[in-house]
């Protein structure tokens, strides 16, 4: 036997055949090869083979080899860091960067601080990561291009996008990594204006594009409905040489699709030789928000038949989110096509049918498929949350937002949203000012959506000053934040005021959109401005640049102005010049101005134009029968009432909720369950016998009109407000304000009861009615008696 020395390898050996290995088992034998040439403490060998370990996802062999390394050099150390965090091991990066710190003398560099605020940032703390920033500083590395795209991302999924901006800004010379960086997050995050200011210093600073900043881009030009933007950012990735990239015409795609421009939208994709399944989503979500269903459930059938993969975006995309109305059967098999393929574990699925089932009102198939979900994401405890709110289960939405605190799942803009619009829905206002505490507290005040809600739920809750505060400190306003406040004002019947607003966004030309014009017409209409709402109903129509198309809410509130100050004829005939046809809005606003100035014979016109459009409204029924008693037509009164019980339509039951120390409390009509109905009939009592003292008549003409007169004084005396506001008094300081929230229009009776209890205790009380905000003070209400 003739025996042969092995030669020995050397590191370039190695290292090529580390390069070049795919597989475990390949990395094992070459690991037992390094040891018997006794390269296994040659630094730069072992990392190369850690790096390449952590590569293939073998993260748990890396670490064995480096925890055995003596003397760890900084690049090692990086790659191991690094490492692990993309293998999702996110804590024990930051445990080897301790390590650094705490047992060896060599300081982080650029690449440490990329990897380790890489791996905070998908720790979802934001506390470690403005620590790891404060580092990165402090080690003269926190002006770095690389490091700063770190901790831009990271701020970023952190959804702390002012922070994230103030890190963009600082850095001198932003390249396109960290832009893209900027775009792509501040889209996520909702923040699509800004977006699009960051792409534009690009072109003026010069810095280099590619595919991903115009794919970038353009969602955020998508996003907004933008399609002038848009088209610039086409011409100038066409001039640039990026407009056939498939990523940057599937953001095309997008882009039309969203502007309603499907034809243009199909071209495009039409003219990917080959497209992938983000072109093929694009197109189906593109379909579905045009409310072309049928083609894109066709164009997903293509996509099965021609076997390609579908995913959680596919789905997505096809789920009716935005028309849904008519698709319950479809979204049920989109739910049982996601079991099937094991999707519906994906958040995204899951949180976009709660949606859809939510605005079917579908509201028990939203909640089982919220509780069965095993990780609830953010957006699915929002989706959930706002379908409560949407549905008006308002106490359901709050309990939902208080459980999510207890599970401590910090909120974002848009759960604070939500549960604000709940808040004033309920009339919450002491929990409408803690959620504005804990916007305070999140940063989410500078949100506009955030303002927005906080402003409408402050006018809703009857606190119009505080609404006018968050307005007046909010830097960026939106079309939709001035009409909360034209709105607000409109409520609380300082229809002054209103105006006042409305003027200020022509003189700064903010868009005025529809919206806008209900919101300052119904202010005139509540307060009696008759040549003003005339002049603004003209200008819509015909100045602003509008050529305003008027909506059915348009005509209404014009019809209600009319009726409201007396011109009952000058109502009927702009209904009857009007170029679309009346629907309930603006018939319902002309009955309830005949009740209001008596006018039986134009009652009933309405009222057959009602029943005919809306026959199971119960209110218009209600409205008729009280318009026939106060006539003392009796006989017409009780048929109106016989065919509401022929019919068997329920009117909703009043109530009325007021909040003592932090705690509601709901009356209704008649109530005598509550612990306290001894006394609180007896302040009402003793309340009736001051205000009859002081030349107070109970009006009982709406009441039943075959009982007694006693019999009738008693039937009014119970309604929930008296009863709400009997234990206010009986429960608040002499000389607080009272408010109360009550579901139905307050009657005349109960206004005038509240009036006579201002002056007579000398108490602000503050009613919100189904229409508006009363608020009584010494024997007078702000509505003017006119509501």
């Amino acid at each position: 036997m003739i025996c042969r020395a092995v030669a020995k390898r050397d590191r370039n050996f190695f290292l090529n055949i580390i390069t070049n290995a795919v597989t475990q088992p390949h990395l094992r034998q070459t690991h037992a090869q390094i040891i018997l040439n006794g390269l296994h403490s040659d630094l730069a060998t072992v990392t190369k083979l850690i790096q390449k370990l952590s590569d293939i996802g073998s993260i748990t062999n890396a670490t064995l080899i480096c925890s055995t390394f003596p003397n760890p050099d900084l690049f090692l150390y990086n790659v191991i860091i690094r490492a692990f965090s993309r293998n999702n091991h996110h804590s024990n990066s930051i445990f080897i960067y301790r390590q650094l710190r705490q047992n060896t003398h060599l300081r982080p560099d650029t690449f440490t601080y990329a990897f380790v605020i890489s791996a905070a940032s998908n720790l979802d703390c934001s506390k470690l990561g403005s620590c790891l920033h404060g580092h990165a500083i402090a080690g003269g590395a926190g002006l770095d291009v690389f490091v700063g795209s770190a901790i831009v991302d990271m701020y970023l999924n952190f959804g702390n996008v002012g922070y994230a901006h103030k890190v963009f800004d600082e850095i001198p010379e932003p390249d396109t990594v960290l832009c893209n960086t900027m775009i792509s997050g501040s889209v996520k995050n909702g923040c699509l204006d800004e977006s699009i200011l960051v792409f534009k210093n690009m072109i003026l600073r010069g810095t280099r594009f590619d595919s991903t900043t115009f794919a970038a881009v353009l969602t955020a030009a998508a996003e907004l409905h933008e399609l002038k933007v848009g088209m610039s950012i086409e011409s100038f990735s066409i001039k640039l040489g990026f407009h056939w990239h498939v990523h940057v015409l599937t953001g095309l795609i997008s882009l039309y699709a969203k502007c309603n421009n499907m034809s243009t939208a199909r071209c495009l994709f039409e003219q990917i030789e080959r497209p992938d399944i983000i072109a093929y989503n694009a197109m189906i979500s593109g379909f579905t928000c045009n409310q072309e269903i049928a083609n894109a459930v066709d164009l997903f059938q293509k996509m099965m038949v021609l076997q390609h993969g579908v995913n959680s975006s596919t789905i997505v995309g096809l789920i009716p989110v935005f028309y849904p109305f008519g698709h319950l059967i479809l979204t049920s098999t989109i739910h049982s096509f996601s079991l099937k393929r094991s999707l519906i574990s994906k958040t995204s699925v899951g949180t976009a049918l709660i949606t859809v089932y939510s605005r079917l009102n579908e509201i028990d198939s939203a909640r089982k498929l919220f509780d069965e979900s095993p990780n609830k994401s953010i957006a699915a405890w929002n989706a959930m949350i706002s379908g409560y709110a949407q549905n008006g289960i308002t106490d359901s939405a709050i309990t939902l937002f208080q459980e999510m605190q207890k599970f401590k799942i910090p909120p974002n803009p848009t759960t604070i949203t939500s549960i604000l619009s709940a808040c004033a829905q309920l009339g919450a206002l002491s929990l409408g000012t803690w959620v504005h505490d804990l916007a305070s507290k999140e940063n989410f005040e500078s949100n506009v959506y955030v303002s927005t809600a906080l402003i409408d739920m402050y006018a809703k809750c009857g606190s119009i000053k505080e609404a006018r505060q968050v307005f007046d400190k909010l830097a960026q306003k939106n079309p939709v934040t001035w009409n909360a406040m034209i709105s607000g004002y409109g409520l609380h019947g300082q229809a002054h005021e209103a105006l006042n607003i409305f003027n200020k966004m022509v003189e700064l030309k903010v868009p005025l959109t529809g919206v806008t014009f209900v919101s300052v017409l119904y202010a005139c209409s509540h307060a009696g401005l008759v040549k003003e709402g005339e002049d603004l109903f003209n200008k819509m129509v015909q100045d602003h640049g509008f050529g305003f198309k008027p909506l059915p809410e348009h005509y209404a509130c014009m019809v209600d102005l009319y009726g409201r100050s007396g011109e009952l004829q000058k109502a009927l005939t702009f209904i009857n010049n009007m170029p679309v046809d009346p629907g309930p809005a603006t018939w319902g606003a002309l009955l309830s101005a005949c009740k209001t100035h008596k006018n039986t014979e134009l009652a009933r016109l309405a009222s057959d134009k009602l029943f005919e459009l809306d026959p199971e409204n119960v209110g218009y029924h209600v409205l008729l029968s009280n318009i026939h008693t106060a006539d003392k037509n009796y006989h017409e009164a009780a048929s109106v009432r016989q065919v509401v019980k022929n019919q068997n339509l329920v009117k909703t039951p009043g109530c009325t909720l007021i909040e003592i120390n932090k705690i509601p409390y709901v009356f209704t009509s008649g109530q005598r369950s509550h612990e306290k109905t001894e006394a609180i009939y007896a302040m009402l009592e003793k309340l009736m016998g001051k205000m009859k003292e002081a030349g107070f008549q109970p009006d009982t003409v709406t009441a039943l009109h075959d009982v007694e007169d006693e019999e009738k004084e008693l039937m009014v005396n119970v309604h929930s407000e008296k009863l709400a506001i009997a234990f206010g008094l009986m429960n608040t300081e002499t000389g607080s304000e009272i408010r109360i929230m009550k579901n139905l229009r307050v009657c005349i009776d109960c206004h005038n009861f509240t009036k006579f209890v201002s002056k007579i205790t000398e108490r602000v009380i503050v009613v919100r009615d189904a229409n508006r905000f009363h608020h009584f003070e010494d024997g007078k209400c702000s509505c003017g008696d006119y509501w």
